[in-house]
């Protein structure tokens, strides 16, 4: 049995390669010819149905009539709208930024689904669909005729992606998800501080602070990806839908990794280090002379070339409390003003050129602007340029894998609200006139 429906596969209106400047995909599209449901919004949900649609699933993002995704409000900053955007959209606000960094490859249309015609339309997509993706609290859609016992029996051979904050079940079930709550309740938080000094050396001198970017949603997003794909194999062989239940407290509990094994396997409860590593010295950020940098000795004898061929101070691996990595935890706080002190004697682009060939894993601390002209980033191809129909050329960040040396084209950009609802309901059999009459009832 084909992992693969057979089913009919609409051309892009957008040349993809060629116009964007892609080279062909190393392998061919594994997920087309898949169609995907998307009732996910902001950013977890749509993380997950982006990476699918970037393997080439039809992502059909169905979206509330009048705003859609929270986040197309999440401006400024948002893209320029361009003079000859179409005409029928210049009610739209701009394109946020926000939205756009999560939402390429697919289709937008917009549906009521408390209406009853709007909820036949969604039923006919899930019909003809192999993947249902939702985020909504636990429950919510089975109120409203579309939980996974209802889907199942309109479709037995459906995927269903389910995606909240604590899960399908237990006392938590029906709270809300915010990734900055989970990054709090499940210990992401606790182990994050801010300090009143710019340079931090292991203390718990500050009170708990947020990741920068929300990385509970974009690990939970990539969990349900990985479990979708899982999904469909388990179709594959059984010919039977499956019900993912992926969540972001579960997620955030399996991302401690290391953390969550020392207390489970030695009781040992996770301290504050700042940018330090609770088990490796030195694992850090330090300060030089007019920035800082990052630097990872992971084992002794990155250490010795660190003290002797970088630092230009040896005596620092030949003292027994600095010899392994066990005394140098233990001593720590004398370990890292040392270095620290030699750190400062230069600028940072001197010791950049010290450290380079020398086998010790370092970084410089860049913004955002310097990641994006850091020359692996431009080699690699990270940023992608797309034409958008109401942004005219922008800019996104492009997908993250190649195969056989080539990464999965871009053959969409970001769509704007509601930008395929016509395409998409004629293909699921409505006319023009039908079409009309549920866009003049705000159905669609």
């Amino acid at each position: 049995m084909n992992i693969l429906k057979t089913s009919l596969t609409r051309r892009s209106p957008y040349p993809v390669h060629r116009r964007f400047g892609h080279s062909p995909a190393g392998i061919p599209p594994p997920l087309k010819g898949i169609k995907i449901v998307d009732l996910t919004r902001v950013l977890a949900g749509p993380t997950a149905t982006m990476l699918l649609a970037d393997l080439g699933a039809d992502v059909i993002k169905i979206e509330e009539v009048s705003r859609g995704d929270d986040t197309r409000a999440w401006y400024p900053p948002s893209a320029p709208t361009v003079d000859n955007a179409p005409e029928d959209v210049s009610r739209l606000p701009p394109e946020a930024a926000y939205f756009l960094s999560v939402n390429r490859n697919k289709r937008s249309i917009t549906v009521n689904f408390k209406d009853p015609d709007g909820l036949k339309i969604v039923r006919k997509l899930i019909n003809d669909a192999d993947i249902l993706v939702e985020n909504f609290v636990a429950g919510k859609l089975a109120s409203a005729g579309l939980g996974w016992d209802d889907c199942r029996k309109i479709n037995p051979r459906l995927i269903y992606a389910s995606i909240t904050g604590y899960g399908q079940t237990g006392p938590y079930r029906e709270a809300a998800g915010y990734d900055v709550i989970v990054e709090a309740e499940a210990g992401l938080m606790h182990m994050s501080y801010t300090s009143m000094s710019p340079v931090t050396t292991g203390e718990p001198d500050g009170p708990p602070c947020k990741v920068g970017v929300a990385s509970t949603d974009i690990a939970t997003g990539l969990y349900a990806h990985g479990a979708i794909m899982a999904a469909l194999i388990s179709r594959q062989k059984t010919g039977r839908g499956v019900w993912v239940d992926c969540n972001l407290f579960e997620s955030q509990i399996a991302g401690l990794a290391n953390i969550a094994s020392n207390y489970l396997i030695a009781g040992q409860e996770a301290s504050r280090h700042g940018t330090a590593h609770p088990s490796v010295v030195p694992y850090q950020v330090f300060p030089c002379e007019d920035g800082f940098l990052m630097i990872g000795a992971g084992n002794d004898k990155q250490f010795r070339i660190l003290a002797e061929d970088v630092l230009n101070a040896p005596e620092l691996s030949s003292v027994p409390k600095f010899a392994t990595n066990a005394s140098r935890v233990a001593n720590r706080v004398e370990l890292v003003q040392l270095i620290t002190d030699i750190l400062m004697t230069c600028n940072r682009e001197y010791w950049l050129q010290k450290f380079k060939g020398t086998g010790v894993p370092f970084g410089p601390i860049n913004n955002i602007k310097q990641t994006f002209e850091h020359p692996q980033a431009i080699a690699r191809g990270v940023v992608v340029d797309v034409q958008h129909p109401r942004a005219g050329k922008i800019k996104i960040v492009g997908p993250a894998v190649s195969y056989n040396g080539k990464k999965m084209p871009v053959n969409r950009p970001p769509p704007y609200l509601s930008e395929h609802t016509a395409e998409v309901l004629t293909e699921h059999g409505y006319g023009p006139e039908e079409i009309a009459e549920l866009k003049q009832r705000k159905v669609i």
